[in-house]
């Protein structure tokens, strides 16, 4: 009996002393001080000059949360890092879709903010902000998103950059409405600002970033999916990402294909040869598809997967309540590929929602 007892004590004190390491495992990391490094397959760092403090918690994939007290300068930001020999043309179409609980007290950017080198540029592509609205020489404006950005542009003389002290250009596109989520399609920013002779070098950075100054205050960015793909470059999923395409930006094609904001914001097919496309470059031959998406009622909805002209196979949403469905293993072709999304069994009985394509 007393054997039994210490065997009973000895396991209990194994069970102790596991619930006592356990939670150093599962803890979200918290950053203090400047720092950069991976995180969640994401590149993330932390920048603060004198005064003041501030702390970020990585969390999950993109995501983080921020707080920061009487800094004069603070930047926390998830993204991604690039190696300085590519144009924003050479890497791929950029989006990010983001969502942050927002709060900030006094100057601050809830942004979209990099840099590019050859010539050095520091950059901003603004949804909200603080106390002070960011303003420059204006050049033109930007109709993308749902919105209306104004683009400026500004000089940094003997600043701080990632090239040590130097003089550079900053490019801004400033949302004139505030928000805080939604899709923020980068490269379309680059792009406009190219044609108002606002030159881009080669990628350093691209990271969504809350940003304070002279300033307090708080922001937890619960959702934050960078994605690259397109005709202009970039790989999906070579790396282990995910690749996520919001089907309204896609391609409509068919005579009744349209957008919808329920159940989701998305685009509904609702008869055969209904379809969404684009066009998607893969460096690797095999990848798995996730289409999230829903039937208008009880009935099964299918949409058909073609990828560069091959039926690759069918997702089906069996009920109105959105769901996400997956074909693994996908073969495919490499390079420039088009994919669509397209009905061709519909018999009347119902229609099909879409909202987003993931890529692993």
């Amino acid at each position: 009996m007393k054997l039994i007892q210490k065997r009973k004590m000895f396991f209990l004190a194994i069970v102790f002393c596991f619930a006592l390491i356990l939670p150093t495992v599962i803890v979200h990391a918290a950053v203090t001080s400047n720092e950069t490094g991976t995180h969640g397959g994401y590149d993330y760092e932390y920048w603060k000059d004198s005064g003041g403090s501030g702390i970020m918690t990585l969390n999950s994939g993109g995501t983080f949360s921020a707080e920061w007290s009487n800094v004069n300068n603070i930047l926390f930001r998830k993204g991604k890092k690039f190696d300085e020999t590519q144009t924003h043309q050479q890497i791929g179409n950029m989006s990010i879709n983001y969502g942050a609980n927002y709060q900030p007290n006094g100057n601050s950017y809830l942004t979209v903010y990099g840099w590019a080198v050859d010539p050095l540029v520091e950059f901003y592509i603004v949804d909200s902000w603080g106390s002070y609205r960011p303003t420059g020489t204006h050049k033109g404006t930007i109709n993308v998103d749902g919105g209306t950005y104004d683009i400026y542009e500004t000089t940094r003389t003997n600043q701080p950059s990632i090239k040590g002290t130097a003089t550079f250009k900053q490019y801004w596109s400033v949302r004139t409405s505030k928000r805080t989520s939604g899709t923020i399609s980068v490269s379309e920013h680059f792009k406009a600002w190219e044609n108002l002779g606002m030159q881009m070098g080669n990628m350093y950075e691209v990271a969504l970033t809350v940003e304070g100054y002279q300033s307090s205050g708080s922001a937890d960015v619960y959702s934050n999916t960078f994605t690259i793909g397109g005709s202009s470059g970039g790989d999906s999923g070579s790396d282990g990402s995910t690749t996520k395409v919001e089907t309204e930006d896609m391609t409509k094609g068919g005579q009744y294909t349209g957008n919808i904001s329920s159940p989701f914001n998305g685009v509904a097919l609702y008869a055969n040869n209904d379809s969404v496309s684009y066009t998607q470059y893969f460096a690797n031959n095999t990848h798995s598809f996730s289409l999230r998406g829903a039937s208008d009622n009880s009935e099964m909805a299918r949409v058909d997967l073609i990828i560069g002209g091959q039926n690759k196979g069918t997702f089906y949403f069996g009920g109105s309540y959105p769901a996400v469905y997956t074909i693994d293993n996908v073969s495919h072709g490499t390079g420039n590929q088009t994919i669509e999304l397209v009905v061709t069994a519909d018999d009347g009985t119902w229609d099909a929602f879409i909202d987003y394509l993931e890529i692993q």
